[in-house]
């Protein structure tokens, strides 16, 4: 049985939204906040992790990252509502 992949939302400092997959929402994230994540990541800082969705498979979850990349700006926002929310 594969390991569940999570897709998650990231909102940056200067209010973009960063959209990535991973296993590990947590560490994932804590990689972004060091500067250690994604090149986006690294020039648009983060300013909260939005939330995060599973799926049962890296596929899935590549297919549902590319489909919100293309989403307006507003559009992501609204998707993001509807995500697992993020404890502290």
């Amino acid at each position: 049985m594969s390991k569940p992949w999570f897709l998650y939302m990231i909102e940056c400092v200067d209010g973009s939204i960063y959209t990535g997959i991973t296993v590990d929402v947590e560490s994932r994230y804590a990689a972004h906040c060091t500067g250690a994540g994604a090149r986006y990541t690294r020039s648009h800082p983060p300013l909260r992790l939005l939330g995060y969705e599973n799926h049962p498979d890296r596929s899935s979850a590549s297919r549902a990252e590319y489909w919100i990349k293309q989403l307006t700006p507003g559009e992501k926002r609204q998707y993001a509502a509807s995500l697992h929310p993020v404890t502290a």
